[in-house]
């Protein structure tokens, strides 16, 4: 990601100083929108694999160790002949099935460090799982959806139970995160759920999904069904209340559509977590108080608030670029919580300090924190309890 990209150079820069000879190769949404401009900034990065990138990686693998014609690589920028080439990109996979499981046994050993205080026990495994690729939805401000080509491809319901079911049984997986842009009831809901049901699967091993407030809204019994083999977490992405900014971000749900997804997940026992954006270009200081106070209202067990953050290759970025509005490009900050960006009415520094009013509502709240530490969901008791305990460390840290 954006906010990785000078760490990942910096990496590429320690294996040139150990062996100038080690090949580096970069990938992902940051340097597959910006492989001139990387290639040129970072001479220690060799090879710049552009969009998905299994069979790239092999295909350059393979023509490095032959000696064959890297321009034959599909989906590669590199320098040549003191340029930058970039070969023609390369199709999405067909088959999503046909990618092995990511190779978890290569890493066994340090898998004990991963694990999720939020569920039963203090050390229950956690472990990433992908369901499906990309999204057919176009929020001016994601990067995913471009990255992917504006398509959803997702791996059949049995392949994804496959996977569960090597990650539960081989290495103890007991939480697992579905890293899916959107888990989309409507296309797999009912299908995924018949799989998972077949297996057996209850609440032995809890998972986490991202999904859209109206697609849950519209299929309720999924959310239900779904529940019952085992989905005990979902994050929405609400964004605003405001009608317009939810038109400018092109999201095409309501703030009507937040309140009744949280809702239906809330009267299914699911631990709801929402995400919400502020800082667009019309946001002021009275926009963003009535955003605080529909999270207030809202009353998700947990509460994410972002900046509007101008990642390259996003329509956002092509706006705030061509009317100078970047006053920070810094890419360190690019990760949500620093502000990019002023309002029409708001300096940059100012939205900085509407995010932190934000967070010190929501969660400086004592009659919500007291609540949550006693609530009859244990995923937000314990997240509560634990957000609590290191409030008091960091307070007896202070005094100290």
């Amino acid at each position: 990601m954006t906010c990785n990209a000078y760490v990942c150079a910096r990496i590429a820069e320690t294996a040139k100083r150990i062996d100038a000879g080690i090949v580096t190769v970069l990938g992902g949404q940051h340097f597959t929108t910006t492989p001139e401009e990387s290639l040129e900034d970072f001479p220690e990065i060799d090879y710049i694999v552009r969009g998905e990138g299994e069979q790239t990686i092999v295909g350059l693998l393979r023509t490095l160790r032959e000696g064959g014609d890297l321009g034959q690589v599909e989906g590669l920028s590199f320098r040549h002949g003191g340029r930058v080439v970039h070969t023609p990109p390369r199709p999405l996979i067909e088959d999503l099935d046909a990618l092995p499981f990511p190779a978890y046994h290569l890493v066994e050993e340090h898998l004990g460090r991963y694990h999720f205080t939020m569920m039963a026990g203090r050390n229950t495994r956690y472990l990433i799982l992908e369901g499906s690729r990309g999204c057919r939805h176009k929020c001016v401000f994601c990067t995913q959806w471009r990255h992917w080509n504006a398509t959803w491809r997702t791996k059949s319901p049995g392949r994804i139970g496959d996977e569960m079911e090597h990650l539960r049984n081989a290495f103890g997986g007991q939480f697992l995160w579905l890293t899916d842009d959107n888990f989309d009831y409507p296309r797999r809901g009912r299908a995924l759920w018949e799989e998972l049901h077949r297996r057996g699967f209850t609440d032995e091993v809890a998972w986490f999904c991202q999904a859209r407030t109206d697609d849950i809204v519209r299929n309720p019994g999924l959310v239900a069904k779904l529940r019952s083999v085992g989905n005990h977490w979902v994050l929405l992405g609400i964004e605003s209340d405001s009608p317009e900014a939810l038109r400018y971000f092109r999201k095409g749900t309501r703030a009507g559509d937040a309140v009744e997804a949280v809702r239906v997940l809330n009267e299914n026992g699911i631990f709801t977590q929402s995400m919400l954006v502020l800082g667009a270009r019309r946001d002021s200081e009275e926009t963003i108080e009535a955003l605080r106070r529909f999270s207030m209202e809202l009353s998700t067990d947990l509460a994410i608030f972002t900046v509007l953050t101008p990642f390259p290759g996003t329509e956002v970025h092509a706006e705030a670029q061509k009317n100078g509005w970047i006053e920070d490009t810094n890419y360190a900050n690019y990760d949500m919580a620093h502000a990019i960006m002023p309002t029409q009415t708001l300096a940059r520094m100012e939205v900085q300090e509407q995010l932190y009013r934000c967070y010190r509502s929501f969660y400086g709240s004592i009659p919500r924190g007291v609540k949550g530490l006693f609530a009859k969901n244990e995923i937000k008791r314990r997240a509560y309890r634990h957000m609590a305990a290191k409030r008091v460390l960091h307070r007896l840290r202070t005094l100290a």
